[in-house]
Order: structure tokens, then sequence, then C-alpha cells
């Protein structure tokens, strides 16, 4: 069964034009895939090995995610495509719900061993099979939530905005170098601005030292876990050279430890199980906004510049861009505002009649109990008559934080006999001698809660508050014409994949190859396979054997083709 995707994650789904596969890329995977299963099959946690058989997933083809779907749909998961770079709460938030995001594009076989970029390579063969254990697939959706909820600072959010468009000037072929030299000019400035250790930075470090780079187990003889490892051929290999430090994982020191996605890594973590990271990652959890509350988490929702929610004790949420703070003089809140379209929610459901289009200028809120110690939300309709807060009646309300409110009373609104609103006319909200509200500005809603319990930095009911996502449908793009190079591996495929062998073909394969391409080590890596495993006594394969020899006197090759002939001959050397 195909998994639903929420409604406010869709705009970053996209789709895959499985046509536009070049037989260059599909070689590319089938060298990955090839050396994954011949180099990991002891290195890697058995949950990778295992989980490879139970994908399904084809190692002499670039798979169809319609496919995958199917596969992943046994065990509660579900694939999509996203385009591009899309924002690191949707990357989490798909992996909360179960989604896995993969990435269309494949590496150039120049990057075939590591490729900083996400590629259909690193989300397909490196994180789908071993979501097939039931632990770390828990592990995955639970950091997958957590990171969700994730409050980034308003810099990191013009950091990726730099990032997403430094991307596409790159890969717009009308782009001048100027263009291009701007854009990475602005891209730094826009880092160098970014100070501190948001939230989103911490989750995106563990995320990073886990789920992509993790090691488990023996810190002398840990075994690979993460996807960054298990689909790079070269850092698989690398990591558990004497050349990677090899760490004790603890949270706080992955989430202290920054990264480096260009280059092979020079340290990593090594935790002892999946349920340790389940167990450690929750511990994360319970610091941050989402759970925590408090005035803390308004202020980081505020340091966001993004719209957010903050959830009081009663259950009500404002959701809006908050900007202002007022705090008693122990540095408490107790007044919060939003400026422009904001709305209330009770369970991530829009309340009626207090959606954007009525709170459209901002709205202000008192936190806090009132004089002795009274918590408004608790009281009852008789209560509040008990304390003078009567409908169709004058009142006046009064904090112990010194915020105060007259006016007269409209409505009274609860929510599971807990008192979450209430509505008043002719309403003056005041601290010492500032106005909070005046008269003048309408109808007052007063949001009911002593505390904040949560903030996220996400609305509360997404699509009452954005509305409904278009999305237009893509058209399958046609494949291109193949080059001379692309026929080549085509007509290799082919070979390959028929019913029965024939070596002639293979004659004027070579002879163009050696004409055209004499440096072109994967496709003749392919040929000596075929004629390896048909014909061990061609005559060809010594013509391939010697070009092969001279080609791994390079050495920019010499470790791919050694890797290569390790897995047509069945040897594990581990080629550095």
């Amino acid at each position: 069964m195909k998994k639903a995707i929420p409604t406010h994650l869709k705009p970053f789904v996209s789709q895959q034009h499985y046509n536009a596969y070049s037989p260059i890329d599909h070689a590319v995977w089938r060298y990955v895939m090839r050396q994954n299963h011949h180099f990991l099959e002891n290195i890697a946690h058995e949950a990778f090995t295992t989980g490879l058989k139970s994908s399904g997933i084809d190692i002499d083809n670039i798979p169809k995610v319609k496919d995958m779907n199917e596969k992943l749909s046994k065990i509660g998961w579900g694939a999509v495509i996203v385009d591009g770079l899309i924002p690191g709460s949707a990357f989490f938030d798909l992996q909360a719900h179960g989604i896995l995001p993969i990435a269309t594009d494949i590496r150039q076989k120049s990057n075939i061993e590591y490729t900083p970029a996400p590629d259909i390579l690193h989300e397909a063969a490196g994180h789908a099979p071993i979501l097939f254990n039931e632990t770390y697939s828990k592990f995955v959706k639970l950091i997958g939530h957590i990171g969700a909820n994730a409050f980034a600072t308003k810099e990191e959010h013009e950091v990726f905005e730099a990032t997403r468009e430094l991307s596409i000037v790159m890969e717009d072929p009308s782009s001048s170098q100027s263009e291009i030299d701007a854009v990475k000019k602005k891209l730094k400035e826009k880092q160098a601005a970014v100070t501190g250790l948001s939230e989103s930075e911490q989750i995106s470090r563990i995320f990073w030292w886990t789920v992509e780079f993790g090691l488990i187990g023996d810190l002398q003889q840990p075994k690979i876990f993460g996807a960054g490892l298990l689909s790079s051929v070269g850092e698989s290999k690398h990591c558990l050279s004497n050349e990677v430090e090899k760490r004790r994982f603890t949270i706080e020191d992955a989430a202290a430890t920054s990264y480096d996605v260009t280059s092979m890594q020079t340290q990593l973590f090594v935790c002892e199980s999946f349920e340790q990271l389940i167990e450690e990652v929750n511990h994360f959890g319970n610091t941050m906004a989402f759970r925590q509350g408090g005035t803390e988490a308004i202020e980081k929702a505020i340091a966001s510049s993004q719209v957010a929610h903050i959830e009081y004790n009663s259950g009500l949420q404002i959701t809006g861009l908050f900007t202002e703070l007022l705090k008693d003089s122990d540095g408490e809140a107790i007044y919060v505002k939003t400026s422009g379209p904001s709305a209330l929610s009770v369970q991530n459901k829009q309340l009626a009649h207090h959606g954007k289009e009525v709170h459209l200028d901002g709205f202000g809120a008192p936190i806090g109990k009132l004089l002795g110690g009274v918590q408004l939300e608790a009281q009852t309709e008789q209560s509040l008559k008990e304390l003078g807060v009567e409908i169709n009646q004058k009142t006046r309300i009064t904090f112990e934080s010194g915020v105060e409110l007259t006016g007269h009373v409209t409505n009274l609104i609860f929510h599971q006999d807990t008192l979450i609103l209430i509505t008043l006319e002719e309403c003056l909200v005041t601290y010492k001698e500032e106005v909070l509200f005046d008269p003048s500005w309408g109808t007052y809603d007063l949001a009911v809660g002593s505390q904040v319990v949560s903030a996220r930095p996400i609305a509360a009911d997404h699509l009452s508050y954005y509305g409904e996502s278009i999305i237009v449908e893509e058209e399958e793009k046609a494949a291109n014409a193949l080059t001379l190079l692309e026929e080549l591996y085509l007509e290799v495929r082919q070979i390959r994949e028929a019913t029965t062998f024939q070596e002639s073909p293979l004659q004027s394969i070579v002879q163009n190859i050696m004409l055209e391409c004499p440096e072109e080590w994967l496709l003749q890596l392919e040929i000596l396979e075929l004629l390896e495993k048909h014909n061990p006594q061609s005559p060809l394969k010594k013509v391939l054997l010697i070009q092969i020899e001279k080609l791994k006197q390079d050495e920019r090759y010499v470790r791919l083709i050694q890797n290569g002939l390790d897995v047509i001959y069945n040897r594990r050397t581990m080629a550095k």
C-alpha cells in the first residue's frame, strides 16, 4: 500500500524521470552496488546485509522508486523523490512519517567513490536496506520527529536559501562565472553570520554521526551502519583504517562535533547498539523547545524569524511569527506577541473564527497565574463567576506578573472542560505604564494558560494556515540521444542481459574503446567480467588486461580498477 504523504510535505515531492538515466549511470550504480555486496558483507552491520536481500534492490539497474515503495510498504515505510535541496525540517519530517526522501541524481563516474551531494545510490543503497531492522527503523523515525521539531536561527535559514540559490545558479548552463562567484560570496557571508549552536544544527550533527556516518559495536572492530559509509566504496574502506579516529558515541559529543561534507571523515563515533541511539536521542529531545516549553522555547521561536506555534498547558496553540517577549524581573516570560497573520488552534485543529483572516495583524497573550496563584485554565463557569468573569459582564483580570486587563466579557471557550479563550470587547491590557492592547483596536481574545509547555517551528494547523498546495504534475522526460560512449555501455549491458552469451560483438566494442576512449576503465571492467565468466581463455581478455594494467599506473584509476578486479575475481584485498 502506498504511503500517504502529509499535505504540508507534498510541495517538496517530485518525480523520478527514469528515462533520463544513461547506460553509464546504470553502470555506475552496478559498480558501487557490486562493491557494497562484495566488501561490506563482513564489515557492515548484519542489519544492512540482511536488509539488502529483504529490500529486493536490484544490483544491476537503478531502482524505480515505485518499486521501492512496494518493498518498503511491507515494513510501514515509503519512498518519495525530492528535487534538489529541501529544508531540514521537511527532510526530517518525511522520515518521522516513515517516508524515505530520495534524490534522483546519481553521482558521476569521476565521483564514483564519494560524493558530498545526496544521490540515489546514497538514499536507495545506503538508507533503505537497513530500515528493515525494526529497532533501527524506530530510531530513524524518532530522530526524524525530533529533527522536524528543531528550531533553526534566522541566519541558518538564510544560509539554506543562499545554498539553494547557488545550486540553481551552478546548474543553469546560462550562468556566467561572475554570477556564480557573486552567489558563492553571498553564501560565505551568510555562513559567517551564523553564531551559536541551534537545535537544528545540533540534531543535524547527531544525524550525520549516526544515520549518515555511524559505526556500531566494538571500538576496535566496529561494524558500519551509516548510509554515507554504506553507499561509498571509498569511505567504507577508509573508515575502518587507522587513519580514522574511532570515538565512543555520546549524544553530547556528537551534538558538539561539526563535520565537513566535502571530504572523507577523519573521525567517527561508535555506538553500542541501536537501542542506545534511541535512548540518547530521546534524552536529547527532552532538552528541546517542543518538549521543554517555557521562556527559552519562546525565545527560540523568536530567533528563528519563521512561522512557529506555542502551546499553553490549557491546550491552546498560537501560530504566527513571534517577534516580542516581555519578561519579569526573574527573566520569565509574562507576555508574548506575534506580528502579521496569526491563528489559534487546539490539538492542531484551527478554532472556528480564529484563523489568520481574523488575527491578521498579530496576536498578544499573557503567560502566568492570576494574583493569588489562580490558574485561569483550571476554572469552571461557576468558579469564573466567583472571580468576576462572566459573560455580558465587565471584568478586571490581574496577573501575578502585573499584566492587567479590563473589558466586557462576550464569550468563554472551553475545550474538554478546560478554559482556553476569553473574548472581550472594550478591552484595555496594560503592564506597568505600557499599553499592550488598546480598546480602539477591536476585540481582544485572551489566550488562557499559565504555562507555555511547547514551541514548534511549524504552524499548528498547516493546512488551515497555508491553504492547499497546488501540485503540478510533471510530464515524463524523453530519453536523451545516446553518445557513442553511452551506446557502447548499452551494448555491453545488452550482451550481459541476453539469454545466451555472444562474444563477437565485444570484439568491435573493444576496438572502439582502444581507438576512442582507452581510459574508460569502468567499461573495460564490465567486458572483462563477461569474458571471465563465459570464456576465461579468450584472447580478447588478454588484450583488455594489458590495457587495464596500463591504466593502473595512473593514480586516478589504480584503486578503482583494483577494487573492480577484486569483485570479478572474488578477492577481498580492500585496496586503499
